[in-house]
């Protein structure tokens, strides 16, 4: 017998047998699934969950308005997070319009492209800018403090690179003065004489309100409130020079009759020269 042919008749009977399968002699190995892809997978959502609550932590803070520890910063952070959230949704909506328009075999038909065009195009956004127009106006009191009337005053001198803050009787008298560390009552509104003795700042609480410039020559009034005591620091907004940076000062909310205490202990106090 020929020992070729009887192995290719061997070959092609194991090969016909019913329910035999062999492995191919020749190509591509199998691949055996990648050890330890739980634990990687478990790495990359460990990582994504701790950006998540890094980017939380970052929402607070003595100076974040995000925060918000008075009516006005309150006002400011939630028109942010409805545009924020206004804004993801377009985002949305877009991406699921282009896969959508990826997925379609067949082109839409002009009367439904005009369609798509003035909703997308004209009602959306008019409708999300109305909306936004609408709340910044019902806001607007909230934010500017201009409602309440003002139960203290107090006038802030910006010079490079340092803030003097005099509290003011009803007078107009100086009733104290203090150096890059304002004091404010709790739960009172406190109305803000802003100027400058030299450039342009701006006087910043983000977690009380919105900032205002402080103009030579020009005084500009701002209101804001405190109901909210802890960490709170003020900054200067405008660039002013190489220490610009360092124009800052501390906030310190207290009860009306610690706040009374606070202005006797610093009555009389002479702030010429006390800055940088």
């Amino acid at each position: 017998m020929d020992p070729s042919r009887s192995a290719g008749s061997g070959s092609q009977r194991l090969h016909d047998s019913p329910g035999r399968l062999r492995p191919p002699v020749h190509g591509p190995r199998l691949r055996r699934p990648r050890e330890g892809g739980n634990i990687e997978w478990h790495r990359r959502a460990t990582r994504g969950v701790a950006c998540v609550v890094v980017s939380a932590t970052a929402c607070a803070g003595p100076q974040s308005a995000l925060d918000p520890a008075g009516p006005a910063a309150g006002a400011i952070a939630q028109g942010w997070w409805l545009m924020a959230t206004g804004a993801l949704v377009a985002w949305l909506l877009v991406l699921a319009l282009a896969a959508l328009a990826m997925r379609r075999r067949r082109r839409l038909q002009p009367a439904a492209g005009r369609r798509l065009i003035v909703a997308g195009g004209v009602v959306l956004p008019a409708s999300l800018l109305s909306a936004l127009l609408v709340y910044g106006t019902l806001a607007s009191d909230r934010i500017t403090g201009a409602g309440p009337q003002a139960e203290h005053l107090v006038r802030v001198t910006a010079r490079q690179w340092y803030w003097e803050f005099e509290y003011l009787d009803e007078d107009g008298g100086v009733v104290a003065t203090s150096i890059d560390e304002l004091a404010m009552p709790l739960g009172r509104m406190v109305e803000f004489h802003v100027d400058s003795q030299d450039v342009i700042h701006s006087f910043w609480i983000p977690r009380l309100g919105g900032k205002i410039d402080a103009i030579p020559g020009r005084r500009n009034v701002l209101r804001l409130r405190a109901d909210r005591a802890g960490p709170i620091r003020g900054q200067c907004a405008e660039f002013c020079g190489l220490e610009h940076a360092l124009m800052a000062f501390e906030v310190s909310v207290l009860e009306p009759g610690a706040y009374a205490r606070w202005l006797e202990d610093r009555a009389g106090t002479d702030a010429g020269g006390a800055g940088r």
